[in-house]
């Protein structure tokens, strides 16, 4: 798979998972873009290492896209934990 479409395949998977896990996360187009293709290699990874599996071969393959998401939900949840919801009063 190209970059291109790599950075594609990214900035859809954080999508779906921005819509999957609501929020107010903020950041905008480039964070999704961020956090999908980290995820996008996060799933990529647990793929390889929990099933022995390449799914990031092709970029119309079911098994590309659901690793994606999956990983962009993990990488979107720990964001969020390590950064907070950005709903925090100042003191």
């Amino acid at each position: 798979m190209g970059i291109i479409a790599f950075l594609l395949l990214g900035v859809i998977a954080g999508a779906i998972a921005k819509a999957l896990m609501p929020g107010n996360d903020g950041g905008g187009f480039f964070l999704t873009m961020v956090l999908g293709v980290i995820g996008a290699v996060v799933g990529g990874f647990l793929a390889a290492a929990l099933f022995d599996a390449h799914p990031m071969d092709e970029f119309f393959d079911l098994s590309t896209w659901a690793c994606a998401i999956v990983g962009s939900i993990i990488v979107l949840a720990v964001y969020r934990m390590t950064l907070g919801s950005g709903d925090r009063s100042r003191v």
